[in-house]
């Protein structure tokens, strides 16, 4: 069955949640490229997100939240972290922290490690489904090793087939993709960069090593 299409305003984020929350796969827009997403706890539906790129389960998947405040209740906030989102979110910076061990999670999300990577998107869209749903695992949209989709018709073209539902905002914002930040580690490091710039990263870090050493 091919995907249905949906503006992406209130009425159509309302149909995404309750397919979410069904276990569905949903196309949506955030501020870089078009992603797919799944709620968090649909039983294999990391898996799902997988199968729908025909991708092996070799990578990890980041969570798409709605706001900073959803941040600890999956993983591990070191002040790090903190101080990164307070400075750089919503933008195109994901932080890599640990996950919380009274938290259970798919192995898959992780690639069978121990960690998780969030972000706060500069996009309406994917954080009124988060703050609907929760965190979001989510990945681009497109098949492995094809480009990824630019709007809806290129999204039903790919994986139309696939998923549930496009959430249409017109055509993607494109630009490069997120900054990671790996906070796991003392002091934390850049393990990409993209959005935001290595400057702001280790600008808001040395702030937040001065306020820790007063």
């Amino acid at each position: 069955m091919t995907a249905r299409i949906v503006p992406d305003d209130s009425v159509g984020r309302a149909i995404a949640v309750e397919i979410l929350r069904s276990g569905g796969i949903v196309a949506l827009p955030t501020d870089t490229v078009y992603g797919i997403a799944v709620a968090l706890d649909t039983p294999g539906g990391v898996e799902k997100l997988f199968a729908a790129k025909r991708r092996p389960l070799d990578k990890g998947i980041m969570l798409l939240l709605s706001d900073a405040a959803q941040a600890p209740e999956i993983g591990q906030w070191p002040v790090s972290a903190a101080a990164l989102a307070e400075a750089l979110w919503p933008g195109g910076l994901t932080v890599i922290v640990p996950q919380r061990p009274d938290v259970p999670l798919q192995p898959a999300l992780a690639a069978g490690t121990a960690t998780i990577g969030l972000r706060v998107p500069d996009h309406a869209a994917p954080r009124a489904l988060a703050a609907a749903v929760g965190p979001i695992p989510t990945t681009s949209a497109n098949r492995s090793g094809e480009p990824e989709a630019r709007d809806a018709a290129e999204i039903l073209a790919q994986l139309g087939d696939a998923i549930a539902l496009v959430l249409d905002g017109g055509p993607a914002h494109g630009g490069p993709a997120s900054t990671i930040v790996d906070c796991t580690v003392e002091p934390p490091r850049i393990l990409r960069v993209g959005a935001i710039a290595v400057e702001a990263v280790e600008a808001v870090l040395g702030r937040a090593v001065e306020r820790t050493s007063r």
